[in-house]
């Protein structure tokens, strides 16, 4: 009697396991409206922590992300562009 209780809930399991992973890989369905606000919340506070915590932790990545948005903006080494203003900084040493 104990085997077929114990194959009822073990076999109960596996059922629930599999409905329960239907039901989770079902696509949300949401209207544009839902979406628009979603996406204009920006980021939560746990996405910005995690990003506090990453630059912290890797700051090399950190600042590869400052010069690629730089590069976008085209503000990458616009103090060497126009001239002298930061030749000490970049190493030009003229004299």
């Amino acid at each position: 009697m104990g085997d077929w209780i114990g194959l009822a809930l073990i076999v109960l399991v596996a059922v629930g396991a599999f409905i329960g992973l239907r039901v989770l890989s079902r696509p949300a369905t949401r209207t544009t409206e839902e979406f628009e606000r979603n996406a204009a919340e920006g980021t939560t506070a746990l996405g910005a922590s995690m990003n506090a915590l990453q630059e912290l932790m890797n700051p090399e990545a950190a600042k590869a992300r400052e010069v690629v948005t730089q590069f976008k903006e085209g503000r990458f080494h616009k103090k060497k562009r126009e001239g002298k203003a930061g030749s000490a900084e970049f190493g030009d040493d003229e004299g």
